[in-house]
């Protein structure tokens, strides 16, 4: 009887999680944009200007996208574009408003996370750029003076530019859904719950993960089918792919979700003879791979 490896399943499931909440990152950020900020009334401020990234981001989604509709193959897409063959393909596959929220969330700006305390003290009466300095300074802040500065003047002059609305990446929200919800601190609790409200899409996918870790943790392999059927109903892809690739070998996963047997030590054996094969690279005999195999048990 094949028992299918639990560490396996959770670890597929927590893939279409994490796949789910990349896809709704615009939803995210809109949520994020539009919920009412806590520091107190500032000027306008400018749009988030396009940086150099972002505009990168748009020339190869419509390069990538025009040169596919023009019939050439993904494969010689990637090759004249200069990019690997997965990357090519998230191009294609991916909505240009989900790649350029990914975009953003990769600027590494350091000031941006003390934006809303700096607004907070300038709108408060402290406008020195060097008590402002020292501060954030006091806080973490390992820039530079002219940088603080420079913005500090942009504060005066009425122009400054918003930081980035802050979103949680794609794996921290993955985690929360995954791990029990007693283990969750507040404030892990209290931003899961924001994910929540802000995306329909990801709040389906997190009830139907909780309760698959619910039927793998208890052992509820019994319930197995009516789980995948809910799954396969879904409008979420991953999700439904997931239950999908479940149902192809239902009798292993009903037994790994029953019996407290699992496959995983014969796929531990399995890497260990192909790790034993490949530091060989492909010179030694079956002979020499076998006595390896059976000097180490």
């Amino acid at each position: 009887m094949e028992v299918a490896d639990r560490w396996h399943l959770l670890r597929n499931l927590s893939q279409a999680v994490e796949k789910t909440c990349q896809q709704h990152r615009s939803c995210l950020r809109k949520y994020a944009e539009q919920a009412p900020s806590p520091t107190p009334s500032m000027p306008l401020l400018e749009a988030l200007p396009p940086t150099l990234i972002v505009q990168r981001v748009q020339q190869r989604h419509e390069l990538i996208n025009r040169m596919l509709d023009g019939g050439y193959p993904l494969s010689e897409v990637a090759r004249r574009v200069g990019l690997d063959r997965k990357t090519a393909r998230r191009y294609r596959d991916t909505e240009l408003d989900v790649l350029i929220a990914s975009a953003r969330d990769r600027r590494n700006v350091p000031l941006d996370r003390y934006k809303p305390f700096l607004q907070a003290q300038f709108a408060s009466g402290v406008t020195s750029a060097k008590e402002l300095y020292d501060q954030i300074c006091a806080q973490g802040f390992q820039g530079g003076y002219s940088t603080l500065s420079r913005y500090v003047l942009s504060l005066r002059n009425g122009v400054a530019v918003a930081a980035p609305a802050q979103i949680p990446s794609p794996r921290s929200i993955t985690a929360w859904i995954m791990r029990p919800r007693e283990s969750l601190s507040t404030s892990e609790v209290t931003r899961l719950d924001e994910v929540r409200i802000a995306c329909p899409d990801i709040t389906e996918a997190c009830n139907l993960a909780r309760a698959f870790t619910d039927l793998v943790r208890h052992r509820r392999g019994t319930m197995l089918g009516l789980w995948i059927r809910e799954a396969e109903q879904s409008t979420i892809g991953p999700i439904r792919s997931f239950g999908s690739f479940l149902r192809q070998d239902f009798d292993a996963v009903t037994a790994g979700l029953t019996l407290p047997y699992s496959s995983g030590v014969v796929e531990g054996h399995v890497c260990r003879v192909k790790l034993l094969k490949r530091s060989m690279y492909g010179r030694a005999t079956f002979a020499l791979l076998r006595a390896r195999i059976l000097a180490r048990p």
